[in-house]
């Protein structure tokens, strides 16, 4: 250890950081989350500091560890591997997102000061919102800014626990979210546009699926309805389920949608088509008549004009954009995927029936 940490300096310093801790150990009592995370952030910045204007070295941070605990014995979060994660929490939202410029030491200019300030202030206030382990898990599973602030934002809005929060980053809802190509600006009101728009993914993640190849639309339905909880997960707050195979009878003759949700923020109907083949035009065709009946007969007064959703196992964009440009009802077309077992596999495993009779014999 470098023996300058002992040094009156480190001590000085040490006797400050600790009465910091110690006020906000008070205000915690009332706010145990927001100060937290505001005084990790504290503490980041001046680990950051006195690492770049000091002679203390690397292991000083061991040293502070082992003098916060003593210090703190009842308090966690001073392991040398937290204080490590508190310095790079610090650092990703600064020194990553910009915060920081400086040439020779010295800010570039007093407007980027002002603007690095406010996007400080606006990092700061957006991860005092979540716990601690939320943030962690952010900071070491992204590296942009934007993409960083964008999980912050969900996490927030949609009180997504730490295991939802890794599910949406390791799915890449970042990059997938408002990706659908539809014609909603065309058919819809650009508020309620801009509000679908942003709802609708490309691709869905079925990944908690495992099918055969050869797998039938039906089968693909039935299984979506089976987990349906992780189902309702990947489309989104505020989707509701309403049933599989909704019939209908128009002219005498039976129709069924294949899946029927109701968005409680859109106020509308969402029919949901599967398509295990790849996009065809007349699907859209087939897809309208849905939101038509949908509409006429089950929609209320107070509802709003019902959406269609048509999943399909692979699409030419170009082809899906002039398909729904002469469409006057609200649709959407993307892609899902889906983990695929060999038809040789799933044939080589036991049945649940076989599998029951092998356990009553032995």
């Amino acid at each position: 250890m470098n023996e300058s940490i002992l040094q009156s300096d480190y001590r000085n310093w040490l006797v400050g950081l600790k009465s910091t801790i110690k006020q906000r150990q008070i205000k915690a009592a009332l706010s145990v989350n927001s100060e937290l995370i505001r005084l990790y952030w504290d503490m980041g910045r001046q680990i950051v500091e006195k690492q770049q204007n000091t002679s203390w070295g690397s292991g000083f941070i061991d040293q502070l560890s082992k003098d916060l605990k003593e210090e703190f014995p009842q308090m966690k979060g001073f392991s040398r591997s937290n204080l490590f994660a508190i310095k790079k929490f610090y650092l990703f939202h600064n020194s990553a997102t910009g915060i920081v410029h400086q040439v020779d030491g010295q800010l570039e200019n007093e407007i980027n000061l002002r603007q690095n300030v406010q996007s400080n202030n606006e990092s700061l206030e957006l991860c005092a919102q979540i716990p601690w382990m939320h943030n962690v898990l952010i900071i070491e599973k992204i590296n942009e800014p934007k993409e960083a602030k964008y999980y912050l934002e969900q996490t927030i809005a949609n009180n997504w626990s730490r295991s939802v929060l890794e599910y949406q980053i390791e799915t890449d809802l970042y990059h997938r979210q408002g990706k659908a190509i539809t014609n909603f600006k065309l058919t819809l009101p650009s508020v309620e546009s801009d509000l679908a728009s942003a709802l609708l993914k490309d691709p869905y993640n079925f990944d908690f699926l495992t099918l055969s190849t050869n797998v039938k639309e039906q089968e693909l339905e039935e299984k979506l309805v089976q987990h349906i909880t992780q189902f309702l997960l990947e489309l989104g707050k505020g989707f509701a389920y309403m049933g599989r195979q909704f019939k209908f009878v128009v002219g005498g003759k039976e129709f069924k949608t294949d899946l029927l949700f109701y968005h409680t923020r859109l106020k509308c109907y969402i029919i949901i088509e599967l398509k295990l083949s790849g996009f065809e035009p007349e699907h859209l065709g087939k897809l309208n008549f849905y939101l038509t009946a949908i509409n006429e007969m089950v929609k209320a007064e107070d509802d709003k004009p019902t959406i269609g959703i048509l999943l399909c196992k692979h699409k030419n964009d170009v082809v899906v954009d002039f398909a729904l440009k002469d469409i006057n009802k609200p649709m959407g077309v993307s892609n899902f995927t889906y983990k695929e077992l060999s038809l040789e596999i799933k044939n080589a495993l036991p049945t649940i029936q076989q599998f029951t009779e092998q356990l009553n014999i032995e």
